[in-house]
């Protein structure tokens, strides 16, 4: 009797402890599982916490009967609150984190979780964490997804599928709506570089490639009229995540990658991220192969809510041969024919080279005083160091003895060159929320300074001209004084002796060249000069109802010196008044409307080449002073709108930029280097981009541009009001990749399509012939076997092997794109 008291008693005592469990599973909108993400419950006898493993699910087990919330979040997304009642049997919960602008970063120093074709905020724009849907302009974001899928391993590749941006030729040169990138470098987190990307930089350390389009001054230092490139760099994680990446394919080439990140310790406060890549590759154009080194660590440290500090450091050494471009026959009785040549033809010299060394340290910092008051200071340290020696054409053809053009012959040129640059950017900012009345402003004040310094010991070598009969050499040829001059003849005509051998395009011939072959007649030490641009800002973001209005006002002051710290330093200044107005309306949860009005400014600089020009004062104590900086401005409106619970966004815009006083090439091939200004250009059009996810298995990024770009005032009478060069008036991108159900025969498989596709463009030189239009067809293959942690990924682009030109200076300068090609590439997740 006394054992069935016994087992009496635990039975009511194990009914009133009854216990039951929690399974579930986090994803985002787009139905990827979150790893890492806080799962808390919480009720009135017990709380239970915990995080979802890698494949984003949680267990919550030995749970009391009861009423409870369950709680949800991680960084990146907002937050999700939900009742739930336990009973005896446990249950199971699916949790859909939806993507936002995170509150806690003022300044990124934590990585993007999501994995997906869009970008949904931006810290670069108005340099506080806004949705870009709230931002009241234009901006195209390519997303290391995306990247990864078009496997765009290096920047042109990724920065093409951006609604009207256009590729001017091999070099980090492009046209955004119809308006010419001026600055050489690039924007990287916000901050200006300064270094010659002739080899294009690889994307292995890029979260995001951010195309702000208009002028930005108001939030940048002197950036261009059509818009703004900021590459974002990849930032450490809270969670685990490693990933390694081998590709082999066409024209030789061999690349891999590794991306690490996640906790350096338990409470993860202290996050860590390494990338690196290396690149070997040839290419489809003779003596043309590459080198490329990357690798760039990253650490974080947020050991609250309060406070966050990043530091970031990018090592890019690239070695390789810089491309000049096809050659083709002048234009004989106004026909050009860009097939006269095969477009592997290329004027350079076994022997040549280019180098570049990249050294870059980044820290930011983020602290908040008060729930209202915090501040944000960034800092970018650069040294680049340049070694160049290449053979290229003068941009010119052999003159016979009587001055005319001999169109098989290309005049060539020899030059060589070193130099070093040390760039210093910090920005520092307090952030203020306030709120007076029903308006709620987010209140920005800051101070900025870049500083760009040529270092001395630079110097520039180079050989051209015609040899002279008394052994000496000229760089002008005079029908008249045939006399003085040593003469060849060549295919039965007679022409003046060059200095370096005419390139002969019916017969090339390519042999060893040493700078001992010339005479280097030019001899330039290149001044050392400083450039530097301080600027005091604020900015004010006000919600009132259904207007969210961004005002901004900035002063800018710049400076700059050549020969800096010589006895005959000179120097000049420019100051500016920048101001930013732009407003959006929240028609309703879906849709977005917005207008804005821009102001840019650019300094012409003996210091910071703009494009373009060939630098004509790059090596010259003459100051850049006489031209007037050059000014711009842009009107916009827009719509950006989300569909699908915010799976898919879709944006448009209409838009007008204006700007004057541009420096141009003034074509004379006796001086290559000379400069003159364009009074003023005007582009108008109409874009529009959609991205994101059709189904959760179905992602796409598509892109259409209508550009109409018109020169307005020109020193030449004659093409006012002619179409800007190297700009299509219509193009447009596609990319698709569609992943097939767990459930079928084909559970494993991925497909990936691209279209491309490009109107006929004006060269930049020359108007005399025009580069044809061009539709791409690229395709992809994912194989993932049990959508686990290995891909093996096939891609074929310009698969059917269409002949284009990416772009084109004048007849000597050609930049085709290349055939039909294929990458094959193994990536693993662990």
């Amino acid at each position: 009797m006394r054992y069935l008291l016994i087992i009496a008693i635990l039975l009511l005592a194990s009914r009133g402890l009854a216990q039951s469990s929690i399974d579930g599973l986090v994803t985002d909108e787009t139905g990827r599982s979150i790893a890492g993400a806080s799962v808390s419950l919480k009720g009135k006898n017990m709380d239970r916490t915990g995080r979802t493993d890698e494949n984003g699910h949680f267990t919550l087990t030995a749970l009391q009967e009861g009423a409870y919330e369950i709680n949800a979040s991680h960084i990146g997304y907002g937050n999700f609150h939900e009742a739930v009642v336990l009973g005896k049997k446990p249950i199971a919960v699916k949790i859909v984190l939806i993507s936002k602008s995170s509150e806690l970063q003022l300044v990124e120093v934590s990585g993007r979780v999501a994995r997906k074709y869009t970008s949904n905020y931006s810290f670069g724009a108005t340099r506080t964490s806004t949705l870009t849907k709230e931002i009241p302009q234009s901006i195209s974001a390519i997303t290391k997804e995306l990247i990864a899928d078009r496997q765009a391993f290096q920047l042109a590749d990724a920065v093409k599928m951006a609604s009207g941006v256009t590729p001017s030729s091999y070099y980090n040169q492009y046209a955004i709506r119809g308006i010419s990138q001026n600055e050489e470098g690039q924007i990287i987190n916000g901050m200006r570089t300064r270094q010659y990307y002739f080899l294009q930089p690889l994307t292995s350390n890029i979260e995001r490639v951010e195309v702000i389009k208009g002028p930005a001054s108001a939030t940048f230092s002197s950036v261009d009229p059509g818009g703004s490139i900021n590459l974002v760099t990849k930032k450490p994680l809270a969670i685990e995540r490693r990933e390694a990446n081998i590709s082999a394919g066409s024209f030789s080439t061999i690349r891999g990658s590794l991306d690490f990140t996640g906790p350096l310790n338990s409470n993860k406060t202290l996050l860590y991220r390494i990338n690196a890549a290396y690149q070997e590759a040839g290419s489809f154009r003779d003596l043309v192969d590459n080198k490329s080194f990357l690798v760039s660590p990253s650490f974080s440290y947020i050991p609250n809510d309060k406070t966050a500090v990043n530091v970031e450091v990018i090592l890019s050494d690239l070695t390789g041969d810089l491309d000049r471009g096809q050659p083709i026959f002048g234009a004989v009785a106004g026909q050009t024919n860009l097939n006269s040549t095969p477009i592997n033809r290329n004027l350079a010299a076994p022997g040549d080279f280019f180098k570049s060394k990249d050294l870059i340290v980044m820290g930011n910092f983020s602290h908040k005083f008060t729930d209202a008051i915090s501040l944000n200071a960034s800092y970018m340290k650069q040294n680049w160091h340049e070694d160049l020696q290449e053979h290229r054409t003068t941009g010119a053809f052999a003159p016979d003895t009587v001055g005319n053009p001999v169109n098989s012959l290309a005049a060539m040129q020899f030059v060589q060159r070193k130099q070093s640059w040390s760039t210093d950017n910090f920005q520092g900012y307090f952030n203020f929320d306030l709120k007076t009345g029903r308006i709620q402003h987010k209140l920005l004040m800051g101070y900025d300074l870049s500083r760009w310094q040529k270092l001395k010991g630079g110097g520039q070598d180079a050989a051209r001209g015609f040899l002279l009969r008394d052994g000496g050499v000229t760089n002008t040829f005079s029908p008249t004084n045939l006399a003085d001059y040593q003469v060849i003849t060549i295919g039965n005509v007679t022409m003046p002796r060059p200095n370096v051998d005419y390139f002969d395009l019916n017969n090339p011939i390519y042999t060893m060249k040493r700078p001992e072959d010339y005479n280097l007649n030019i001899r330039t030490a290149l001044p050392a000069a400083l450039t530097t641009t301080h600027a005091v800002y604020i900015q004010d973001q006000l919600r009132w109802n259904r207007f969210i209005v961004l005002l901004g006002l900035r002063q800018e002051w710049f400076r700059d010196i050549t020969n800096y710290k010589s006895s005959n330093e000179s120097s000049f200044t420019n100051k500016a008044f920048l101001p930013r107005v732009g407003i959006t309306y929240v028609l309703n949860k879906q849709v977005n409307i917005y207008g804005t009005y821009l102001e840019g400014f650019q300094p012409q600089s003996n210091t910071v080449t703009l494009m373009p020009s060939t630098g004509g004062f790059f090596g010259s104590p003459e100051s850049a002073a006489r031209f007037k900086p050059l000014t711009s401005n842009l009107k916009e409106l827009g719509t950006k709108t989300t569909w699908w619970e915010g799976k898919l966004s879709v944006n448009a815009a209409v838009y007008e930029i204006n700007q004057q006083n541009i420096l141009m090439n003034a074509g004379l091939p006796a001086y290559p280097d000379s400069l003159v200004t364009r009074g003023a250009d005007r582009s108008r059009g109409f874009e529009i981009e959609v991205a994101g996810f059709i189904r959760s298995n179905w992602q796409v990024n598509l892109s259409y541009s209508y550009i109409d770009a018109k020169i307005l005032e020109d020193a030449n009478a004659s093409i006012k009001g002619s179409r800007k060069e190297n700009t299509p008036v219509n193009s447009g991108n596609l990319w698709t990749r569609y992943d097939f159900q767990q459930d079928g025969v084909l559970k494993d498989l991925g497909i990936g399509l691209g279209l491309q596709y490009s109107g006929d463009k004006i060269p930049w030189f020359t108007r005399e012939f025009k580069v044809p239009a061009y539709t791409l067809l690229d395709i992809a293959l994912y194989y993932k076997p049990g959508k686990g942690s290995m891909q093996i990924a096939f891609n074929m682009n310009n698969v059917t092997n269409k002949r284009y030109w990416i772009g084109a200076q004048n007849y000597l300068r050609l930049f085709p794109g290349a055939p039909r090609n294929i990458m094959l590439t193994t990536s693993y997740q662990f």
